[in-house]
């Protein structure tokens, strides 16, 4: 059987997607599998390939020297850690966050990524029976929390979205999306590329410093940071997915003239990582009161004209600050003057926010939870509120494997649908439901449940 196709990777590139407003289009269609949506992927990867070749690789000479460069590279984000903890308990502020509204603007902003979490290992699936696969496949299936909602990746951060209210991905750029449509892209194209997919998944298994900083810091602010610190431990370089990435590496190298140009396209995908906006760069992006301006401006076009004439400010009324763009920085300022809004104080005192806030309030329903934390925490300013209680952690273990919804029609469609197949065939029908866009659904759930049963039964 040939598992690899030895092309290179970096061959002359196929008229594909660029930077210029088609990331989070392709990650859209990726994302729902079109029809097209396998050439577009390796037109796409082949451009990003292209893109990275240039980019520096810290990777060693030769892969029989990568569990050590493995080990180095852990054993430096503990000292960094280290060190980070020892600034905190000598009194140094948090080096990420600077408020809550800070932290869920990033959270926000890395969800497409997040939210296809080990997803450039699909193609792993068609090798289910390669025990040279074995590394890999397992790393997937643990992604997928081997069919458990209480450990499924994409699950548990699509909850942390939802308990804040901040799942909307209007104010997301195009750049946002481009590291989760590389993600799928490679998911899709396993079969031709799959050098460049195990170089993908070393450099992303590879423990980052910043996981652990953002772990310590959402948890100070009051937001569970459990997918995070998931994340820490299931990483591991003794025994989790890095040193899986390692070992499967190891494993699949081929044994003839064929290494070096494999180790090639495995440092080319390796590249891939450093593609796009990395989580630091994401936070270092943030600015309160561009974001406030900026999400009170995506209203305006909704809310330009809800507004009664009742109200004024400086001979204005509402509809009419808002009847055109670029004007809501001078609004916000009005509102100072007028003291509807008194900043570096408790929001509580400004009028504004009093409209915005409570089941009660004129306004109820008009901000998410991510947009009023924006306004809450623009208004606070310098203002000290009273210290935060650190989010506790939540009983991840409080429902079962079969607490998914047992009437969910997908799910009993699915179920309907394997009666009378033999086992190899319904392993089959069930691999399409291990994909991105399907295996943290009910059906998704069952099915890779099933999947890993059947796998250890036909083996």
């Amino acid at each position: 059987m040939t598992v690899f196709n030895t092309c290179s990777g970096s061959a002359s590139l196929v008229a594909g997607v660029s930077n210029d407003g088609g990331y989070r289009e392709l990650y859209g269609e990726l994302y729902s599998s079109g029809s097209e949506a396998a050439q577009r992927a390796e037109a796409f990867l082949r451009e990003q390939l292209a893109g990275a070749a240039e980019l520096p690789c810290d990777l060693p000479d030769t892969p029989e020297q990568l569990p050590s460069w493995a080990e180095k590279h852990c054993a430096d984000v503990a000292r960094d850690y280290a060190s980070y903890l020892a600034e905190r308990q000598h009194g140094a502020g948090r080096r990420y966050f600077t408020n809550k509204a800070h932290a869920l603007y990033f959270l926000q902003r890395v969800a497409p990524t997040k939210e296809v979490d080990g997803a450039w290992l699909e193609g792993v699936l068609e090798h289910w029976r390669d025990h040279r696969f074995d590394g890999l496949l397992t790393t997937y299936l643990e992604e997928l929390g081997k069919g458990d909602p209480r450990q499924n990746h994409v699950r548990i951060y699509r909850t942390l979205l939802a308990e804040h209210d901040c799942d909307d991905q209007q104010g997301l750029d195009d750049e946002h999306f481009l590291q989760g449509a590389i993600q799928l892209a490679l998911g899709r194209c396993g079969t031709d590329f799959m050098p460049e997919v195990i170089g993908y998944n070393l450099g992303y298994e590879q423990l980052p410093l910043h996981l652990l900083i953002s772990a310590y810091e959402l948890r100070e602010l009051g937001i569970d940071p459990y997918y995070f610190t998931l994340h820490v431990t299931i990483d591991n370089v003794s025994s989790g997915h890095g040193r899986k990435a390692v070992q499967s590496l190891l494993e699949l190298m081929p044994l003839d003239e064929g290494r070096g140009e494999f180790y090639r396209r495995v440092a080319s995908g390796y590249r891939l990582n450093d593609l796009g906006l990395g989580s630091t760069a994401v936070i270092q992006g943030f600015e309160l009161q561009r974001e406030v301006i900026a999400m009170l401006e995506r209203k305006r076009v909704f809310g330009q004209h809800m507004h009664s004439d009742y109200c004024r400010l400086e001979g204005k009324t509402v509809n009419q600050w808002l009847s055109s763009p670029g004007h809501v920085a001078d609004f916000l300022a009005a509102m100072e003057r007028k003291g509807w809004i008194k900043r570096h104080r408790s929001p509580d005192e400004s009028r504004f926010w009093q409209l915005i806030e409570g089941s009660t309030a004129a306004m109820f329903g008009v901000f998410s939870g991510y947009e009023k934390q924006l306004i809450h925490d623009w208004i606070a300013g310098d203002w000290q509120a009273p210290k935060q209680r650190p989010a506790l952690h939540r009983d991840h273990d409080s429902a079962g494997v079969d607490s998914s919804t047992p009437d969910d029609p997908e799910l009993e469609s699915l179920r309907n649908s394997l009666d009378n197949q033999a086992p190899h065939q319904q392993l089959e029908a069930l691999k399409p439901w291990l994909s991105a866009q399907r295996h943290h659904r009910p059906a998704g759930l069952f099915a890779t449940r099933r999947f890993i049963e059947l796998r250890a039964r036909l083996r």
